[in-house]
């Protein structure tokens, strides 16, 4: 490692992670990339590539990576970019600090239920703490194309500090105080766009698709509401943007799950198939388990368990939706 210390970290060498740590360095500075993988470290170093998890981007010289977490230690602002599920074991071997952290990844936590804001309360205390979410394709923001965000901020005197470290011309953040709804657009959306994969599996049209982003839409606003988030921001980029993007393209690691479920395979073996983590495949279990001890009916995400266990095929899944009572909407 050089002695210069760069000021801004990303936790997490995936896909996003990468992408991320790329879109920072396109302005010359200095960032530094944790990753778990040695060998995934040694090519970002060598050759600055990430043939594992981001084909095809030649990454900026500027992207320096590590395995150490010690490394982050002068960093002044860390993205989180870690599978949800590991988020809370990586920060809380984190070096001690007041870096801010801005978390990218969307999930629930499994064991606990807890959305990441309270699992990296937990993990990091003391540590100021945002919410990155929104309609973001890895491979499209590693290229510079053009990508709006929302940046779920604990108040505006954190905004003014993070904002300006993290916009690039390519690269939009929008504001907000709702570090719950974007938390749970951007978890909720994953279980959503497995259920459009299947759909696009079972070859049932864009109609069918296009029915279920807004039912599942409905599914995700009244699960937000019931949480304490706002109409608004699950209306905006990290609510009804995110499904939407994510709902429409195999470029989703969840949508692409559903359609493999949705064409007959069955869905550990998908899983096990994969280098990349399917949030929504682990998000799915607990989102509808603390859905119904908060009494919101989701029934689509109940329909995305049942085909994760294998419960019911993905033909009588689609069935036993449309089957359902007939109600307002």
């Amino acid at each position: 490692m050089s002695d210069t210390k760069p000021t801004v970290g990303v936790i997490g060498g995936g896909a996003w992670g990468t992408a991320l740590a790329q879109m920072l360095a396109s302005d010359g500075r200095e960032v530094l990339l944790w990753a778990f993988e040695p060998a995934v470290v040694e090519e970002i170093n060598a050759q600055h590539r990430n043939s594992a998890y981001l084909t095809g981007i030649d990454l900026n010289p500027a992207i320096r990576a590590s395995t150490d977490l010690a490394d982050l230690a002068g960093c002044a602002l860390l993205l989180v970019v870690t599978p949800a599920q590991h988020m809370r074991h990586v920060l809380a071997a984190l070096p001690p600090g007041t870096a801010d952290l801005v978390l990218c990844c969307k999930g629930i936590e499994e064991a606990s239920g807890d959305l990441m804001v309270d699992a990296a309360r937990a993990a990091a205390p003391g540590r100021p703490l945002s919410v990155l979410s929104g309609p973001t394709f890895a491979h499209e923001v590693a290229r510079g194309q053009p990508t709006a965000v929302t940046l779920a901020c604990e108040d505006h005197a954190q905004w003014e500090r993070i904002a300006p470290q993290i916009a690039r011309p390519a690269f939009r953040p929008y504001f907000t105080t709702d570090i719950t709804g974007a938390e749970i657009g951007g978890a909720v959306k994953n279980v959503l766009a497995i259920a459009c994969g299947v759909v696009e599996g079972l070859g049932l049209g864009q109609n069918a698709r296009a029915a279920l982003i807004a039912r599942g839409f409905a599914e995700m606003t009244r699960f937000g509401l019931a949480c304490g988030a706002q109409a608004e921001t699950l209306s905006g980029l990290s609510g009804l943007g995110d499904l939407v993007l994510t709902c429409s393209s195999v470029s989703s690691r969840n949508f692409s799950l559903g359609k493999a479920l949705g064409e007959g395979r069955n869905a550990a073996e998908i899983l096990a198939d994969r280098a990349t983590v399917a949030e929504g495949a682990f998000t799915a279990p607990v989102l509808q388990r603390v859905a119904r001890d908060r009494g919101v009916a989701m029934p689509i995400v109940d329909t995305v368990c049942a085909l994760l266990t294998g419960d019911v095929a993905a033909g009588a899944a689609v069935a036993a939706l449309l089957a359902r009572p007939l109600t307002a909407e």
